[in-house]
């Protein structure tokens, strides 16, 4: 049984591409799961910039607050992942990096996920393949093959082909949630004592 998407975002403004492109992703999964007779599961949305505060003092403290652990947990019980960056620079941004280097490595270990990105022009979409696409390896996440790139004159009258796109990502994830489940995350280190309470006692 399915639990739930997450999409996680990490575009800057309110609203954002990033996050437009996102929820357009989960609207083409969920389509095609109920294309297929799967019951949809809930969509739930983790926007990264509302973590920013949490990620610098965890990155800091190696202390994480609730509100981040619960985001974390989010990520590790899901069933499939949408991650969504903007592009700058050449890469992804802060937040996003920053999110993916501080999640636990096992987390998205089998875990389905389709990659996407946003950026002014096309040539922006190298991002993916030279940075996002080497970090989801390294975390073993189970990439979806169709990667999504949104340009700037993707949106309004050019639309046809990102739709396209994104319709065959959804695709994608649905099939890969469906034939290749995840199991959730369980950190094995949980239940050991931190080297304060080892002092304290």
């Amino acid at each position: 049984m399915m639990s739930h998407l997450v999409v996680i975002t990490a575009g800057m403004g309110s609203p954002s591409s990033s996050r437009l492109l996102g929820d357009r992703l989960a609207d083409a999964t969920l389509t095609a799961l109920g294309a297929a007779g799967q019951q949809a599961p809930e969509v739930r949305v983790l926007e990264l910039r509302d973590l920013a505060v949490e990620l610098a003092t965890y990155y800091t403290s190696h202390v994480p607050s609730t509100k981040l652990q619960e985001a974390f947990d989010l990520v590790g019980t899901a069933s499939g992942v949408i991650a969504v960056s903007p592009v700058l620079n050449a890469g992804v941004n802060g937040l996003f990096k920053l999110f993916f280097d501080l999640l636990d490595e096992g987390v998205l270990k089998g875990r389905p996920v389709v990659l996407a990105a946003t950026g002014g022009t096309a040539r922006h979409s190298l991002a993916i393949d030279q940075a996002m696409l080497p970090l989801f390896f390294y975390l073993k996440a189970t990439v979806a093959p169709t990667a999504v790139f949104a340009a700037t004159e993707d949106w309004g009258s050019a639309e046809a082909g990102l739709v396209r796109r994104i319709e065959q990502a959804g695709a994608e994830l649905a099939e890969l949630v469906t034939t290749r489940p995840a199991t959730d995350y369980a950190d094995e280190f949980a239940n050991v004592p931190d080297f304060a309470s080892l002092l304290g006692n």
